[in-house]
């Protein structure tokens, strides 16, 4: 028995902050409801100022993810303290409302805001999900399109998009693993570089340490 517990790998226990973002009404408070009670009312008040939600997954039999997904209003955007919010986040979603195509049209401008905001250790953008909700209704404009939506998501820098709805549970869990998982890329990607440093640090320090001794041994 004993035997077995020490074979055992130990448990990773990661602590995520995602952000959800995009115009009032696009559904991110739905989204977020949906995904982490299983739960859709049709009467939720406007999200005021930042609200946020805890998922704890066992993403594997070794890995456990807390999500920490943060509801950020929609009359937040491009504000100053926006700043604040997305401190930290290493993933986020933005939400736009597929019956009105005009909260589409702010998707770039909330991305652009994103990236200006908040990166990854080494510079580059945090991975982002395209999230069009509501699509169990009527849909008005690109979204119609998946060649132009494909091409749109690739110019601006978003890792996937996808269609969903809040209250038929359509492609919530689905976004949610993409996102997860391109989070889980980066942080293997970072602890190979971190890996990496560590070791030119030891090998140059060595270095030195060797070239010292050397002086010291011809004095």
């Amino acid at each position: 028995m004993s035997n077995n517990l020490s074979a055992s790998k130990p448990t990773k226990d990661h602590l995520y902050k995602i952000l959800v973002i995009g115009d009032l009404g696009a559904g991110k408070t739905s989204i977020i409801k949906r995904y982490v009670h299983d739960f859709f009312s049709q009467h939720y008040r406007a999200t005021i100022g930042v609200d946020f939600a805890l998922k704890v997954l066992h993403w594997d039999a070794n890995t456990v993810i807390r999500l920490q997904l943060w509801d950020i209003a929609g009359q937040e955007r491009y504000g100053n303290m926006t700043r604040v919010y997305y401190k930290e986040a290493v993933g986020a979603f933005i939400v736009f409302d597929v019956t009105r195509s005009n909260t589409f049209e702010s998707v770039s401008n909330w991305k652009a805001d994103l990236d200006s905001k908040v990166q990854l250790p080494d510079g580059s953008s945090i991975p982002c999900v395209l999230l069009g909700n509501k699509c169990d209704q009527q849909k008005e404009g690109i979204v119609n399109n998946p060649n132009k939506m494909n091409e749109f998501c690739k110019e601006k820098g978003f890792s996937a998009w996808f269609e969903t709805s809040a209250k038929e549970n359509v492609n919530v869990e689905e976004a949610t693993r993409s996102l997860i998982n391109e989070i889980l890329t980066n942080d293997v990607i970072n602890a190979n570089h971190n890996q990496r440093d560590r070791e030119q640090f030891t090998l140059t320090n060595n270095k030195k340490d060797d070239e010292k001794n050397q002086k010291c041994y011809k004095c």
